[in-house]
């Protein structure tokens, strides 16, 4: 039998656990505190254009959606690095088939809404703010923002999709034992763009995301299906002793040119806007965010960003909140086969114990990638490692995975990946301090290193 399921958010998580909501015969009502911009434009300005891989790819298609999102997507390859002189260094991401896709967010969630709202039991309301959830009864109080009304919804149970800085979390928040962390980043971003060529091609590679790594801060760059690339640029807010380079010591035309011309020198000529781009767009947070439990009395679940906001800088947000509603129906399903009625209390029970360790896990993998992109991606020795373990990948494809495939090109969980990533280091630290390894790494003994592993 179906129930009636209130889903706070209608962002991309909402959005898409929607279709498997409604796919399994639940008829849902999707309340969302913005507008709904499908029919007055995006709001552009504070997004980091999103990196699809597996994971992500893997619940796409279990919604039947995964080629309707291919062609709004684009393939990256590899990383594109971006060096102080301007000069080019192109490090593949996998194997030659390997790719990870750049789409923009507010496109892929158009899509999504356009395919939640053709399943008849899908309604949407916009400008609805969640302002109370009374878990007892399983009521959500919603403001219209736009007329000034409330509406009291009553459902049989109500899942929170409302992001890092969830309304549904905040109620839960209120309860008993329930355990909340949130940290931020000395860093902020701010979005800029490159425009298309007059004929609407590229400026640089679209195959590739660019990164220009200045060690205490970067810039990114990922490429549009209209020749654009959507840009963002990672730096401290403050200033201190130790980083000189911040936010607050670009307040003037001036000073924000001289910045670009120190460090992204070979951007300013293909970025004509980008003065208006940096004094209009706001310069954002990057906060990381754990909680648990995830649910309570069987009446109220959080996902998605709700339950575990994690910093971009391994391209796992969105994959892993996809990921989320992936497992979500597979528990839904397996209700399904036992029961005429889901148990909600169990199936939240099961969501939560698979899920919370592995997104603690995404959430230290981000920050450890964050180091290494701003810091480490641009290093001969790091580089070399990274050669070191593509061969040991090409001669062990099962017995040594690096740590980046594990996350991005393959369903291993994420504490796997991080637990066996250290491991993996560990070993790689060892190699690393052989006499003369830049010109001998080539005759280590393979089989011995793998065999370090699986002891």
């Amino acid at each position: 039998m179906s129930s009636k399921v209130t889903l706070v958010g209608a962002g991309l998580v909402g959005s898409l656990l929607s279709i498997f909501l409604a796919k399994k015969g639940h008829q849902v009502e999707v309340f969302e505190r913005r507008p709904d911009y499908r029919k007055m434009g995006a709001v552009g300005g504070r997004s980091i254009n999103l990196a699809l891989s597996e994971r992500g790819w893997r619940a796409l298609k279990a919604a039947g959606i995964e080629q309707k999102i291919k062609d709004i997507a684009l393939p990256m390859r590899g990383r594109m690095m971006h060096d102080i002189e301007g000069n080019l260094t192109f490090q593949p991401y996998g194997k030659e088939n390997q790719a990870i896709y750049s789409v923009s967010r507010a496109i892929l969630n158009e899509v999504l809404m356009d395919v939640a709202e053709k399943e008849q039991n899908v309604k949407f309301h916009f400008n609805q703010r969640c302002e109370n959830i009374d878990i007892k009864d399983t009521e959500a109080t919603f403001l219209n923002e736009e007329e000034q009304t409330k509406n009291r919804v009553k459902s049989d149970i109500v899942i929170g999709a409302d992001g890092a800085f969830s309304a549904v979390r905040g109620e839960l928040q209120k309860m008993p034992l329930f355990n909340y962390t949130q940290h931020y980043l000395p860093h902020g971003y701010k979005e800029l763009t490159i425009p298309p060529n007059e004929d609407g091609s590229h400026k640089l590679a679209p195959d590739a995301l660019h990164i220009w790594p200045r060690r205490s801060f970067m810039l990114i760059a990922l490429p549009n299906t209209d020749g654009s690339f959507t840009c963002t640029l990672f730096l401290r807010f403050e200033s201190d002793k130790e980083h000189q380079e911040a936010f607050d010591k670009l307040t003037s035309d001036e000073e924000i040119i001289s910045f670009f011309e120190t460090h992204f020198a070979d951007v300013i000529p293909i970025m004509p806007t980008l003065l208006e781009d940096f004094k209009q767009n706001p310069t954002s947070s990057l906060v990381t965010i754990r909680c648990a439990p995830w649910a309570y009395q069987g009446k109220v679940c959080l996902i998605g960003d709700a339950s575990h906001a994690i910093v971009p800088f391994y391209g796992q947000g969105m994959n892993s909140g996809f990921e989320d509603c992936f497992y979500f129906n597979e528990f839904m399903e397996k209700q399904l086969k036992k029961n005429k009625n889901i148990d909600w209390q169990e199936l939240f029970s099961d969501f939560q114990e698979e899920r919370i360790p592995n997104t603690n896990a995404i959430a230290d993998l981000a920050i450890q990638n964050f180091i290494e992109m701003r810091d480490r991606v641009a290093d001969p020795e790091f580089l070399l490692r990274k050669k070191i373990e593509a061969k040991l990948h090409e001669q062990f494809p099962s017995r040594w995975i690096p740590q980046y495939t594990m996350v991005t090109f393959s369903h291993l969980p994420y504490s796997y990946a991080l637990n066996t990533g250290k491991k993996q280091e560990q070993i790689m630290n060892e190699i690393m301090k052989k006499e003369d390894i830049e010109n001998n790494w080539q005759n280590l003994d393979w089989e011995s290193i793998v065999e370090q592993l699986q002891s």
